[in-house]
């Protein structure tokens, strides 16, 4: 039993989260785009596809394991565009690519951003494949989220993943406080250097959390700043409307 509630705390988790790759290294500038388009919500996934391939060609470009983690980024992309619109089969597809670079590139190289993938890929599958699938997978992301914070514990996403996991399960598997607290301790600690998709994902999940313990002018605060980063998110844009 204990199983199983750790594994649909997960799932749960992925199914809602914005967590897009990320981390504490430096992207490349020709990624950007695809990571904004993800974010800011303004093109369908089809319009997204034209992006990722384009992005695709140049990562294919990179050799070793630079190429490898960088794919698997792509692919996450273009699987969270296919998941926004409930086009779970395509997304699917995706996410198992994502999983699949990002386990070559750990043959390679013993990474950070290796590992995050990995977790990030294998998270949405979860959400995406058969509640059978996410229990045998689930207990997986945390694991491999803690080995990319062995490798470097700077890495905002990974710490994020596992903050998430506490606010977004449902009753009573989530510990909404205790994610909040995560949460603001990832900023304490790293809020001056994190990229702008780990600090919306932050924000507005610290956003729901209030929102989800009724407290609707903490959440306002908190939705308020990650609409600063991406004024068009229609997640948070959502999440502000039920104020």
């Amino acid at each position: 039993m204990k199983r199983k509630t750790v594994c649909m705390a997960l799932v749960w988790a992925g199914f809602v989260l914005c967590a897009l790759p990320s981390g504490a290294e430096s992207l490349p500038d020709w990624f950007l785009p695809l990571r904004d388009a993800i974010y800011e919500q303004k093109l369908n996934a089809d319009e997204v596809a034209v992006l990722y391939r384009d992005v695709k060609a140049q990562a294919e470009e990179l050799s070793g394991a630079e190429r490898l983690v960088m794919l698997s980024r792509v692919e996450y992309m273009m699987g969270r565009a296919y998941q926004y619109e409930e086009r779970k089969e395509e997304a699917a597809s995706r996410y198992d690519a994502g999983m699949a670079r990002a386990e070559a590139a750990l043959k390679i190289t013993d990474s950070a951003e290796g590992w995050q993938m990995l977790a990030e890929n294998l998270s949405q599958a979860c959400a995406v494949r058969s509640t059978m699938y996410a229990m045998a997978n689930g207990l997986n992301v945390e694991k491999y989220a803690k080995k990319a914070l062995e490798k470097n514990t700077g890495n905002t996403a990974a710490l994020f993943m596992i903050a998430a996991r506490w606010v977004y399960a449902p009753s009573p598997f989530n510990n909404i406080r205790k994610g909040i607290q995560m949460m603001q301790d990832i900023l304490t600690r790293n809020e001056a250097l994190m990229p702008p998709d780990d600090l919306f994902n932050v924000y507005s999940s610290i956003g729901y959390g209030y929102l989800q313990q009724k407290k609707g002018a903490d959440a306002k605060v908190w939705l308020l700043k990650s609409l600063e980063v991406y004024p068009t998110n229609k997640y948070v844009r959502d999440l502000y409307g039920k104020i």
